[in-house]
């Protein structure tokens, strides 16, 4: 059975508050959560073609919302294939040029399989970017610039996150990912 909208919603919401920010993983999540400036987009069907043609619109999108700091685009019933994924932030990537729209956004990559080259399958800093449902997050650059400019260490985030995630452990991480997609 699939999920509705709403939950889907409420499970990436929950996957921001109680893995990305209470775990600190993103320095700059917090502030955009708490404002409610993240835009929620599922988009439905295991189609690419109208995938890609929705991640442009998405660009579009965000050039006419300026309330809107950052997008996290949700692929539900598609890409549950780690390998199949990897082309569609291919694609999405070769698009963002294509549109001319590198320097302006930048794309983040998620899934629930997410692993990082040359690391073990088991290895809990995957989880860094690992997420309920296979997402691309889209990031203004612009308030990207500005959160780093701020930030005393961001040089020490990616190495802190693996640290803290490996303390925590692959099953501690594992099972809490699991309680949000089970709630």
């Amino acid at each position: 059975m699939t999920p509705s909208n709403q939950s889907i919603i409420q499970q990436t919401k929950d996957w921001v508050s109680q893995i990305v920010i209470d775990l600190q993983l993103c320095p700059f999540a917090s502030a955009a959560f708490s404002s409610d400036s993240i835009d929620y987009t599922i988009i439905p069907r295991n189609d690419i073609t109208i995938h890609l043609h929705q991640i442009a619109n998405s660009y579009s999108v965000f050039d006419n919302d300026t309330t809107i700091e950052t997008q996290l685009l949700i692929f539900p019933e598609a890409y549950q294939d780690f390998e199949d994924y990897l082309d569609l932030l291919h694609l999405a990537n070769q698009i963002l040029k294509d549109l001319k729209y590198i320097g302006i956004y930048q794309l983040a990559s998620f899934h629930p399989l997410y692993r990082f080259a040359d690391s073990a399958e088991k290895d809990a800093a995957n989880y860094s970017n690992r997420s309920p449902y296979p997402m691309l997050h889209v990031l203004r650059e612009s308030s990207l610039d500005k959160a780093i400019a701020s930030h005393p260490n961001i040089d020490n985030v990616p190495q802190n996150n693996i640290d803290k995630l490996e303390e925590i452990g692959y099953l501690t991480m594992k099972k809490r990912l699991e309680a949000i997609t089970e709630s």
